[in-house]
């Protein structure tokens, strides 16, 4: 095998304006390939932190049912003190939870005492809140002290301030409806302006959660959802799994499930651009087979033709055809180690230069987004098998032609 891979290496040698034509395309793909897995993950990845760090949370859990009608923001399917209890005893127990953090979320109208809107409310516990979603404290542009919100205070969307000319320290008054429909007024003053995150047309308030339960008459510490932040989010499917799988045999009275948990992706649009971006990486990866494949089946076809004289000669000298067959193998096979290798430190040196350059962009309404790009070690070793492979199979139908020819016929040929 030693032999055969000296003979190999020797023949690139030999044929050197074609091996290095060869390795450069597969250089070429194997950079582009890397370059655009590395920018568009970190766009994915910010974009993922942008929407859950900011807003959503990784999981959120609600009463069963609530999701379906969420858009009306039902106060009749928050969940029961005793719920509450049970989902963050489970909660408290799991080892790949951080942080999560209850909230109430409804409905009010929002007044500034000559003029009336609708706005949707968070009502939070200031310090869980910012634990489980960090980037919320990065929204506010305006006000807004160290705890976020205090009671008696309220985070105006950026939108309805401009809108209605409220400045921090104004006074404001919510007006909401419980769910027995009863409707009552509560006083405010605008602690601070928060921007919004999916663009201007964001209307998601803050007040604290004591002051939901007193604008709603509360008599039970009920909530409307639980907003998780997990440890690592790679491991999402399987912490999500884990914890729908405890929450299924908790049932209400009515002998149906009490609970459902989602994770961000079924919670926001924007999943939908994640995956997008998942099947424009395949699409390059598939161009990049295509480029390998090619160049190798097309390097080697030529060798082959080339060398029929050579092949005639070592096969009348008695080299049995799996030889043959192996050597053009290998030549394939050094090609794409080749052209892998020094893509991948190309590759490398232009992350590097793209992270130091500290490209920015923006994404919704956040301005000056850093790009930082990056490349994981399983995302080198399987463009780099990839590579090696596609070049082994590509080398794969010239080296059998090679294999399979007739000495006497090879040496006359002229």
């Amino acid at each position: 095998m030693r032999n055969t891979i000296k003979i190999a290496a020797r023949n690139l040698r030999r044929y050197r304006r074609r091996t290095l034509l060869t390795s450069s395309l597969i250089t070429l793909g194997v950079v582009a390939v890397l370059l655009f897995i590395s920018v568009s993950g970190s766009f994915k990845s910010m974009m993922i932190a942008q929407i859950t760090d900011s807003m959503l949370g990784h999981l959120q859990i609600h009463q069963k049912g609530y999701l379906a009608s969420i858009d009306t923001l039902p106060l009749n399917r928050n969940m029961k003190e005793g719920q509450v209890k049970k989902v963050t005893e489970i909660l408290e127990e799991h080892p790949a939870i951080a942080a999560y953090s209850p909230r109430i979320r409804l409905g009010a109208m929002f007044s500034n005492y000559t003029e009336t809107t609708n706005i949707r409310l968070n009502a939070v516990i200031p310090e869980r809140e910012m634990e489980t979603v960090p980037l919320l404290r990065e929204r506010v542009i305006d006000g807004g002290g160290e705890g976020l919100v205090r009671q008696g205070e309220i985070l105006v969307p950026e939108l309805i301030a401009k809108g209605m000319n409220v400045k921090v320290g104004d006074g404001i008054v919510l007006v909401a409806t419980n769910d027995d429909g009863s409707v009552n007024g509560q006083p405010f003053t605008v602690g601070g302006i928060v921007e919004g995150v999916t663009g201007p047309g964001g209307r998601d308030g803050y007040i604290h959660l004591d002051d939901a339960r007193t604008l709603l008459r509360l008599e039970e510490k009920e909530i409307s959802e639980i907003a998780v932040r997990i440890k690592d989010l790679d491991k999402l499917d399987s912490t999500y799994a884990a914890i729908n799988d405890t929450l299924a045999p908790m049932i209400n009275q009515a002998g149906k499930p009490a609970f459902e948990a989602h994770t961000w992706e079924s919670l926001s649009p924007f999943f939908n651009i994640a995956k997008m971006i998942d099947l424009m990486t395949m699409s390059i990866k598939v161009m990049l087979v295509a480029i390998v494949l090619v160049s190798i089946m097309n390097v080697m076809i030529m060798a082959v033709y080339e060398r029929i004289n050579e092949i005639g000669t070592i096969a009348a000298m008695g080299t049995v055809p799996t030889r043959i067959l192996a050597l053009f193998l290998t030549e394939g096979f050094l090609l794409g180690i080749l052209g892998a290798a020094i893509g991948i430190v190309v590759s490398l040196a232009a992350i590097a230069v793209l992270r130091a350059a500290e490209l920015t962009f923006n994404f919704g309404q956040q301005q000056g987004l850093v790009l930082i790009p990056f490349i994981k070690t399983g995302d080198v070793i399987s463009i780099a098998l990839i590579v090696i492979g596609i070049a082994v199979l590509g080398s794969l139908q010239p080296a059998w032609k090679a294999a399979r020819m007739d000495p006497i016929t090879a040496l006359r040929h002229v």
